[in-house]
């Protein structure tokens, strides 16, 4: 019988691991953002303004988004950084912005429209380059959703004091990374089933994807277990957590069998800011949609106060 809330989840945290994240934050800061953002007539309404964005990210890579703002709402805005899942590309956040938010959904590199150069696919994405931290695709994916709070820090209509993450899955666990990656500036961060958390004993509780990679390339490569786990060790939402400053809202699927709930449990207790966790009995991996985004949009707007 599993216990999902007891169950011990180890992450062994590199000595260098704050150097390593300076390091790529340092060689994100050597390229010039160069956001570029082009209305899009035919996608907006008339209650929102729908922008095409391209920016600059880790490694000189061009990154896709979308950014849209309210018609109606004066500026400054609260702003909101919507991160995708695994294989889901990022929707237009028309949502978010009629209810006030200027809202930047990222497309990291290997998202469609931001594949040119990087593209390992999916299934590909969570094993490329695993068994070094350096070159692991994940480093500039991290990235590419930093360099997108980035940008809302140099928009005019933002107000940097009233910046938040939302995400489910794969979003759920890089809005935890980027808050630890960006602790001054993000106010609050909502993160639904949250992914790469315990990324080496999830692989052992599930046998879905994304992580069933990670047991499809150690089949493979048996003696690269050691260099696989040194890797993902700088990449877990585990060792981010005690970094993050932001009021966070977690929730979770007890039967969700793509991210493990007793990693979702792992990262209540490493989180070390004020969190509030709230389980689903009977839920799979969508971890209690639709009827949570209520108390999501609730949770987002008691931190960034949209209509102020």
């Amino acid at each position: 019988m599993r216990d999902p809330e007891n169950t011990t989840v180890e992450v062994e945290l590199p000595d260098d691991f704050d150097d390593f994240w300076a390091t790529g934050l340092a060689d994100c800061a050597s390229y010039p953002l160069d956001p570029v953002l082009t209305e899009m007539p035919t996608l907006s309404t008339d209650k929102v303004i729908v922008y095409d964005l391209r920016y600059t990210s880790y490694g000189g890579l061009r990154i896709a988004g979308w950014y849209t703002i309210p018609r109606d709402h004066p500026a400054p805005l609260p702003a909101l950084v919507t991160i995708p899942g695994y294989i889901s590309e990022p929707t237009i956040p028309k949502e978010w912005s009629e209810l006030g938010y200027a809202a930047l959904a990222v497309a990291p590199r290997g998202k469609l429209r931001s594949n040119e150069t990087f593209n390992p696919g999916y299934p590909g994405l969570l094993t490329h380059n695993i068994v070094d931290p350096n070159t692991y695709g994940y480093r500039g994916f991290y990235l590419d959703v930093v360099r997108a709070v980035e940008v809302l820090l140099d928009r005019p209509d933002v107000d940097n004091g009233r910046i938040g993450l939302q995400g489910s899955s794969q979003g759920g666990g890089l809005g935890i990374s980027t808050a630890a990656l960006m602790p001054d500036v993000i106010r609050c961060v909502a993160a639904g089933a949250p992914y790469l958390c315990g990324i080496m004993t999830a692989p052992t509780l599930t046998r879905s994807y994304p992580y069933e990679e990670i047991n499809e390339y150690l089949r493979i490569h048996p003696k690269d277990v050691d260099r696989v786990r040194e890797t993902v060790a700088y990449y877990d939402g585990l060792n981010f957590a005690p970094k993050v400053q932001a009021p966070t809202l977690l929730y979770v699927g007890l039967e969700d069998d793509v991210c493990p709930p007793e990693t979702g449990f792992a990262l209540h207790r490493a989180l070390t800011c004020e969190t509030t966790l709230r389980t689903y009995p009977h839920c799979a991996h969508h971890a209690g949609l639709p009827d949570v985004m209520r108390v999501v949009e609730d949770f987002l707007a008691e931190h960034l106060t949209p209509g102020r």
